[in-house]
């Protein structure tokens, strides 16, 4: 962190604690976990020596800079108290595990900033198992396959946020794929401007999104989807069993968006996961304007002064190449 974002101490989450574990606990230790870009995620050492993780929402975490959430915005900068209460009451309620809420405190009483505590999954992540020990953690991925099939049978009234839409409300755009669409076309406007790859490729980039879009056939099947589910946001139990984490975005949306992310960021793992019923039309829609998303976003992240510039370089090095390959260039 930079001199102007100073990660939370002891004395700042000492009260946040003693709230969520009652008075007779003391707060002994604090560890600010790496990862976040948009809450901190701390876990909380208690003078027994159980542990919990508190998740922190205010400017100084959120390195984004984005401002408010737009909720009618499905693919909008999904981060706050009030989303992921609503993602892990809806998941809880769909039979998917979370790490369990232990308290939320969104009066900002005990911090200046929405707060809330939940389990800490003292497995390891997903991404750590595969990394580590491939084989072993087939069993796991074979949990997680089971896990996401369960989440993709829910089905919404519509499509967009889960807070947006359990509460009756509607999404801005049209249709999932003219959101795709729309957002794809925007990344190309912002890309363009910062490498000259791009720019040379940017009417074949267009094009091609226009024409891929143009093929989609509608759709008023909308299931519940995480919407950014890498290995890194699955959490494992010591026996193995995922719970899914950095579940702020949770929506209703086309099932092929989930893939399309669950393909890029599982490489090989992949086919433990694959869906048989999908829509390729979506896919190629949806694959080319991901990598679109996942180089614009990781420039706008490096606008500020996130720290770990290189492997967000990487990141959107790597899916430009894939982009101006999906349109030949």
């Amino acid at each position: 962190m930079t001199a102007t974002r100073k990660p939370l101490a002891l004395d700042d989450l000492a009260p946040l604690a003693r709230a969520a574990a009652g008075p007779h606990r003391t707060l002994s230790g604090v560890t600010r976990l790496r990862g976040g870009t948009k809450k901190g995620v701390y876990r909380i050492t208690l003078d027994d020596g159980s542990t919990a993780v508190a998740y922190v929402w205010s400017a100084d975490e959120d390195y984004w800079d984005a401002g408010p959430s737009d909720l009618r915005d499905p693919l909008s900068h999904g981060t706050g108290l009030d989303l992921f209460t609503a993602a892990h009451d809806r998941l809880s309620a769909a039979g998917v595990r979370t790490p369990r809420l232990l308290y939320s405190d969104a009066t900002r009483t005990h911090l200046p900033a929405d707060a809330a505590v939940v389990e800490d999954v003292t497995g390891g992540s997903l991404a750590q198992a595969l990394e580590r020990h491939p084989d072993a953690a087939r069993a796991s991925l074979d949990l997680l396959a089971a896990q996401l099939a369960e989440l993709h049978a829910h089905q919404g009234p519509t499509f967009g946020k889960v807070a947006l839409v359990d509460n009756g409300g509607t999404p801005s755009a049209r249709s999932c794929e003219q959101r795709v669409t729309d957002g794809a076309l925007r990344d190309i406007d912002e890309i363009v401007v910062r490498d000259p790859r791009a720019a040379a490729a940017r009417e074949q980039l267009t094009d091609t999104v226009r024409a891929l879009m143009a093929a989609v056939r509608p759709r008023t099947r909308h299931a519940l989807i995480h919407g950014e589910l890498g290995p890194d946001h699955v959490l494992l139990t010591p026996d193995g069993h995922p719970a899914l984490i950095d579940i702020e975005g949770l929506l209703y949306f086309d099932v092929e968006w989930e893939h399309v992310f669950l393909r890029i960021r599982f490489h090989e793992h992949y086919e433990a996961l694959r869906s048989p019923d999908l829509d390729e039309d979506r896919l190629r829609l949806y694959r080319l304007a991901m990598h679109l998303s996942l180089v614009a976003g990781p420039l706008r992240l490096l606008d500020g002064d996130f720290p770990d510039r290189a492997a967000f370089r990487a990141i959107a090095e790597h899916n430009l190449v894939r982009a101006l390959g999906l349109v030949g260039c």
